[in-house]
Parts: C-alpha cells; sequence; structure tokens
C-alpha cells in the first residue's frame, strides 16, 4: 500500500528516423535505506552508497541529481512532480524511485527554488560534490515497536468492547488511542498532499479514518489505521528485496585491494583509492577488486557474476581481468586499467539504474490509468456519501459509511506498484544472467521479436579465422607478396587481415612500413610500401580496380563455396595472390539459432563476406536468410526493409563491431555481443550480451515472455480485487477493515508476484 499514486514519466527512446543514445557517466550504486514504522514507506535495509552525476549544462539548462532519501514510493514521486510542476524554470523530471534520485533539468539559477519545494514537503533534498560523491547519509535510528504493538491490542479490545456490549466510551477511547499510537505518521503526510491537491494514500486514508470516527465506528478505524500500518510494513520489507536487487552487483568487488608500493611492498588499500596503472596481487579464491591486464602469473577465472558463463575462463599474462569475478586457482598480479567508479562492474550497475528509471509500455498505461482512476472512484464516494440521503432519503450514516469504504478502495496501490517491481525484478534476473538490458521496454517487447539479423564473425563464429590456403597470381616472389600482404593486414584490425597477418608472422615473414595507409570499410585496406600503391581487399575491391578475371572468377568461386573468405594482394595493375581465410562456427551458434526458431523467431545473416561463405555458414548454422557482400550502409537498409515491411515484426540486430553500429542503432532492438569491458557497446546497445554467448538471446526472449505474463497477471489481480470490493460495498456487504485487508492482499500479492522473476 505504500506504493499508491499517480505518476509518470516517460523516457526518450526514439526520435524520427532512428534511436538515439547519449551515453552516462558511469557510477557506483547508492543505496539507502532506513526504519519504518507508523506508515512511513521506508527500508530498514543496510546503508550502501555510490556517486551521482554532478550538475551539468544541458540544452534546456542545468542538469541536477538529487538524492531524495524519503522518496521511496510513487507516492511521494507525485507529491514532488506535482509540486514541481507549476514551476516554470522546471524544464523536465526524471524519477527513479529505486535508487531515491530525482534528476531535474531548471533554469541555470534556479536550484534553491527547486531544493526549497522539495523541503517544502518534509523532504531532505541531497547533491553531489563536485566530483558526484554524496556525503554519507546518518540512519536514523530505528522507532520503538511497541506503539504498533499497542495500537493493534487496542483496536482488538476496542472490537471486543462492542462484541460484548460494554459501554461505547470505553471503545471509542480504546480506538482512539489505538489511531493515536500508530497513525501520526499517516495524518501528518496526509495533511502535507492534502495541502498540495494530492489525493494519494495517506490522505485518502485520514479521510477514511477520521471520517469513521465522526459517526461512531470506533473500533473500525482503529483496525482500519493498524492494519494499513501494518501492511506497509510488510510491503516495504518486500519491495526492498525488488529496491535492492543489484545490491548483489555492490558486493560483487571487494572493498579492498592488495596494490604494490614504490618501494615494491605490498599493502592492503581502500579499492577505491586505487589508481589506473597501480599493480594488485590476486591470491586463490580471492575475487578480484579492480579491472586490470594481468602481468605476471595465470589461472582460471570464474567471469560467471559478470557474464553468466558456466565454466572458468584460462588467464595468462596480458589477458584483461574483470572487477568483481572470481580468481580460482593461481595467483597472478595485474595493471590496473579503470578506477573502482569506473569498472566494467560499475558501468553495468549503473545502466541497470538508468534501466529502472526507464518506464516500459505497460508501466507508463498504468500510470496514466492512475491518475483518473483515483479522482473518479473519489467523486464516486462523494455521490453516494451525499446523493441517497438527499434523493431517496437513505441513512446517513450508512451512505457515509459506504462512502468512507469506497475511500479505501479508491487507492490504485496494488496497480500501481506491481509494474516496477514486476520490471526491476527482470532486469536483475537478466543481469544475473549476463544480459544488461537498457530499459524496461525492452526488458517487455523482447517478446515481439519476430526477425534477427545477425552479423557473422564473431556473433555466429568464433570471429580468428586462420588462412587456409595461398596462391600466387603473377611471377612474382612469394615471400615478397606475404610480406606485402602482412604490412597491410597488420595495420588492420579486421580478423580476416588479422589472420593474414598471424600467419606471416608465424613463419618468421618480416614487416615493411605502410605511408598513406588508409581503410576502405567493406572493402580492405590500401596503402603505400616503398613508394608504389598496393591494396588488399576482397571481391568487392577487385572488381572495383577493374583487376578480375574469368579464371580468377572461377578460383574465388571454387574457395567461396568452401566457406572461406578470400582477400587478394593488388599493385596497380594487376592481383598478386590470394589469401583464402576460414572462419569456425560457434557450438553455442547452432543452439541458439535452433531456440530462436523454437521460439518462433525467424533469423537472417547480414555479412560483409561474399555470398557463397554467407551461405556455407548460414547452412552450418541453420539460419533463415543469408545476405553477403554487406557494407554497413546495406546493412542498415537490409534492416529497414525489415521494418518497413509491417507484417515482419519486431525486428532485432546482433553485432559485435563498429560496423554494425547504425544497424544497431535503427533495429527495434539492438543485441551487443561480448560487451564486457567494452565502454561503448555498453552506453549504446539496447540489450549488451556481457560474454560471446548467443543462447542468451532465447533467455532474454523467454525472460520477456515471462515479464509481460506476470505484469498482465498483476494488473488482473490488481483490478479484479479492486472490483470485487467496490461491488459488496455498492450492495452493502463491504466494511472498512476488509477494504483495508483487501487492498493490503492485492499489494502483497503483485509485490510477490512480481519478485518470482528474481529467480528465473
Amino acid at each position: 500500500m505504500a506504493g499508491c499514486c499517480d505518476h509518470d514519466h516517460e523516457p526518450v527512446h526514439s526520435q524520427a528516423g532512428g534511436k538515439y543514445r547519449v551515453p552516462a557517466p558511469a557510477s557506483q550504486a547508492h543505496q539507502h535505506d532506513h526504519d519504518h514504522a507508523g506508515g512511513q514507506c521506508c527500508s530498514s535495509a543496510p546503508v550502501a552508497f555510490g556517486s551521482l552525476a554532478a550538475p551539468a549544462v544541458v540544452a534546456d539548462g542545468t542538469r541536477t541529481a538529487i538524492r531524495i532519501m524519503q522518496m521511496d514510493c510513487p507516492t511521494e514521486e507525485a507529491m514532488i512532480r506535482n509540486k514541481l510542476a507549476g514551476m516554470p524554470s522546471v524544464k523536465s523530471m526524471e524519477f527513479n524511485l529505486m535508487q531515491r534520485v530525482l534528476t531535474v533539468v531548471h533554469a541555470p539559477n534556479a536550484l534553491d527554488p527547486v531544493l526549497e519545494a522539495v523541503r517544502s514537503l518534509g523532504f531532505q533534498p541531497e547533491l553531489p560534490d563536485a566530483s558526484g560523491q554524496l556525503a554519507a547519509a546518518v540512519e536514523e535510528p530505528k522507532k520503538p515497536w511497541w506503539p504498533l504493538a499497542l495500537a493493534g491490542v487496542a483496536a482488538i479490545a476496542s472490537e471486543a468492547v462492542g462484541w460484548l456490549g460494554l459501554p461505547g466510551g470505553l471503545a471509542a477511547a480504546l480506538g482512539i488511542l489505538a489511531v493515536v499510537a500508530c497513525g501520526s505518521t499517516t495524518y501528518k503526510k496526509g495533511w502535507v498532499a492534502l495541502r498540495n491537491g494530492n489525493l494519494n494514500i495517506n490522505a485518502l486514508m485520514s479521510i477514511a479514518v477520521t471520517g469513521a470516527l465522526l459517526i461512531g465506528q470506533w473500533p473500525e478505524a482503529a483496525m482500519v489505521m493498524v492494519l494499513f500500518t501494518i501492511a506497509e510494513l510488510i510491503e516495504v520489507k518486500s519491495l526492498d528485496r525488488a529496491r535492492n536487487a543489484i545490491e548483489g552487483l555492490l558486493k560483487l568487488a571487494p572493498e579492498t585491494a592488495s596494490v604494490q608500493q614504490a618501494d615494491g611492498s605490498w599493502r592492503e588499500m581502500d579499492a577505491k583509492a586505487v589508481t589506473a596503472g597501480s599493480v594488485v596481487r590476486v591470491k586463490p579464491g580471492e575475487r578480484i577488486a579492480l579491472d586490470g591486464d594481468i602481468v605476471r602469473g595465470r589461472s582460471t577465472v570464474n567471469q560467471a557474476p559478470i557474464t553468466g558463463e558456466s565454466l572458468p575462463v584460462d588467464k595468462a599474462e596480458g589477458d584483461a581481468v574483470f572487477a568483481g569475478t572470481i580468481n580460482e586457482s593461481g595467483s597472478f598480479d595485474y595493471r590496473v586499467t579503470a578506477a573502482a567508479g569506473n569498472t566494467t562492474l560499475a558501468r553495468i550497475i549503473h545502466a541497470v539504474e538508468e534501466a529502472q528509471g526507464a518506464k516500459a509500455p505497460t508501466q507508463r498505461f498504468v500510470d496514466q490509468f492512475a491518475r483518473v482512476y483515483t479522482p473518479i472512484v473519489f467523486a464516486i464516494a462523494l455521490a453516494v456519501a451525499v446523493l441517497p440521503p438527499l434523493l431517496v432519503g437513505g441513512s446517513w450514516h450508512d451512505w457515509v459509511y459506504k462512502a468512507l469504504v469506497l475511500l479505501v478502495i479508491a487507492c490504485p496501490c496494488a496497480l500501481v506498484i506491481s509494474t516496477p517491481v514486476t520490471i526491476v525484478s527482470g532486469l536483475a534476473a537478466a543481469a544475473r544472467h549476463g544480459i544488461l538490458i537498457k530499459g524496461g521496454v525492452y526488458l517487455e517487447e523482447g517478446r515481439k521479436l519476430a526477425w534477427l539479423a545477425l552479423d557473422k564473425t564473431g556473433t555466429l563464429t568464433h570471429g580468428k579465422p586462420v588462412q587456409t590456403d595461398f596462391e600466387l597470381r603473377a611471377d612474382v616472389d612469394a615471400e615478397r607478396c606475404r610480406r606485402l600482404a602482412a604490412s597491410l593486414a597488420g595495420r588492420s584490425d579486421h580478423p580476416v587481415s588479422q589472420a593474414v597477418a598471424q600467419a606471416s608472422d608465424a613463419d618468421g615473414i618480416t614487416r615493411e612500413n605502410v605511408d598513406a595507409f588508409e581503410a576502405l570499410p567493406g572493402r580492405g585496406v590500401r596503402g603505400v610500401i616503398e613508394g608504389k600503391a598496393y591494396s588488399l581487399g576482397n571481391h568487392r575491391l577487385v572488381e572495383e580496380l577493374g583487376r578480375c578475371s574469368a579464371k580468377l572468377e572461377a578460383r574465388l568461386d571454387t574457395l567461396e563455396r568452401q566457406g572461406k573468405t578470400v582477400v587478394m594482394l593488388i599493385d596497380d595493375s594487376q592481383v598478386l595472390a590470394l589469401f583464402a581465410v576460414a572462419d569456425t562456427v560457434k557450438d553455442s551458434s547452432r543452439a541458439a539459432i535452433a531456440e530462436l526458431h523454437r521460439l518462433g523467431v525467424k533469423t537472417v545473416m547480414l555479412t560483409g563476406d561474399n555470398p557463397h561463405t554467407a551461405e556455407a555458414i548460414a547452412q552450418q548454422v541453420g539460419i533463415d536468410r543469408a545476405r553477403g557482400n554487406q557494407l554497413p550502409e546495406d546493412k542498415l537498409k537490409a534492416v529497414e526493409a525489415f521494418l518497413a515491411d509491417g507484417t515482419v515484426g519486431m525486428v532485432g540486430m546482433v553485432g559485435d563491431g563498429i560496423n554494425d553500429a547504425p544497424a544497431l542503432a535503427r533495429a527495434d532492438i539492438g543485441f551487443a555481443m561480448g560487451a564486457m569491458g567494452t565502454d561503448t557497446a555498453i552506453e549504446t546497445a539496447d540489450v549488451a550480451l556481457m560474454d560471446d554467448d548467443l543462447r542468451k538471446i532465447p533467455t532474454f526472449v523467454r525472460l520477456s515472455q515471462a515479464t509481460r505474463s506476470v505484469l498482465v497477471q498483476n494488473i488482473a489481480l490488481a483490478l479484479g480485487i479492486k472490483a470485487v470490493f467496490l461491488a459488496l460495498t455498492l450492495v452493502g456487504l463491504g466494511t472498512m477493515w476488509m477494504a483495508v485487508f483487501a487492498d493490503m492482499g492485492a499489494s502483497l500479492l503483485v509485490v510477490g508476484n512480481g519478485l518470482r522473476l528474481l529467480r528465473h
């Protein structure tokens, strides 16, 4: 019941022509929870803090993140939104209730009035310092339990007095004692809400209990207030599980690290104080505190906390390790590559926090529904209290009582709180699987995925091809051709070029200096060696340069039908040599495609390789369609063509390279492969798969289906229970304590149902 109120926040996901995103600075998660009693919706969880974005100038003014520890329910959000919405200096607001952060875009000199408006509601706003750090909050002392216990005993005694036929004055005294003992916070918050024109749960409950006291329903008024207070206590404990869903991520990285000092000794230091470039030692069984590259030693590392991988990964000198992962066997030293606030783990935590603030379609619908539901039921309650006595001579006492019951029913607590709990639980469950979802909208809409476009290299295949063939096509020295090709290939980061360069390196062939080097997207590379221009490229480049022949075409066709990719060394007059490279398909890719087909998702491969290679790989993996010779703009056009076909449905794109970025951004859902340690992928993808396992996409689709199912169940539960008790009240069978008990039960049911996703 703590989460009853209307609120609305529309995250920007798209503009005409496609999605755009603004990368946000990485931060550690920040959380603070304190004790709750007497209807105050707060938590008793341990205190934990991180950082917020420092105030920054944006296009519309100044963007400031404000932590408000008392803002932990939709009730408080609605009050703050209504208060600030009328201020001309406030341009926009974003609320993250799970992290208790309000982000305001305001006029440059309007921060003080904004903070004063928040304080006028009884809240204490907190600002980060210039570095984005928040001052440590002081945990509020726990409130004593005995007032609630006293209120419960008094309420039961008041009921007993009525049953036993004892004097009414005793029932009244006991009822008033119960209300005073546990209802002061509710009345205080209700008065603030009414003063600001907000019909939230505290206002409705205050009116209902006061009305019950005025018409002499002493035991019922007492029982209603006690039940409401108990309901809030139970619900807050449940909501803490969702609010702290990423607390497990926070605890992954240890607080200290063993750091090498200038004199060569080792000292335990606070991980937050360790700077990039420091050398850290990790013992067997320890968690790794920071991202880095191994400089001495080797081991196996359990990366499951970040990637969801089931097997440990071998690590040796030069390999990257990540904060939060577990060193299993050996000991090693690594050089820190990112400070604590910018590790892969920190970026994941920040992304999950950001996703919690982005509302899914169902959540936005529920918020909009709640905005009209409460005033309508309040108006009905007012009509029920006044019209029957005036028009048909009904009893004022009976009809006012029915109206008070309707006021309790008017709170859409269960409905409003069900959606954020469900979405956050789903996001946290996905993060534990190594799937980073950048917003509730993608989690909810993923179930509609109908077509999935996939890049080949690094996505379906291992992305580490090896050279299989080398053939001279002119009367030239073989070693010189390999030296020239390796010199050009060594300047490219494309896997095919790297395979050519590595094969030459393995045979001890040296490289030449390359001048005027230039990458030709989707074609190859070119440069000047010893004053002469050379190119190393694919079939498309050879055709564009006019160097093709029927004999060469036949040979290329033979190699390409074998699933090999061919690049050729070209001078200013002819093709000098060809190099065939083959990649191997991941076993996980075959399983993933088969699972996607079982889920009803069709697949298409978009690759820069030749059509024959594309078809060969597609057949190996079981992909429905394959398109070769795809430049970045071609991949974009292919995705747009699917999107333009209204019968296709939702379209996703999977890729791991910068060449896939345009198509990833244009697709309904963009999946980035192997995002662990990659800033750009984590910040720009809709869904980031933290390792290279394509099987995580079917897991994402199934989680989306489960999330949607739970959302529908929760909405049906909340509205169904409301409808039943509304009908019971109108026919004279509903009572106030029954209405509170039903509302409490509905809230706990939907919260518990939403939390089931944490076990998915």
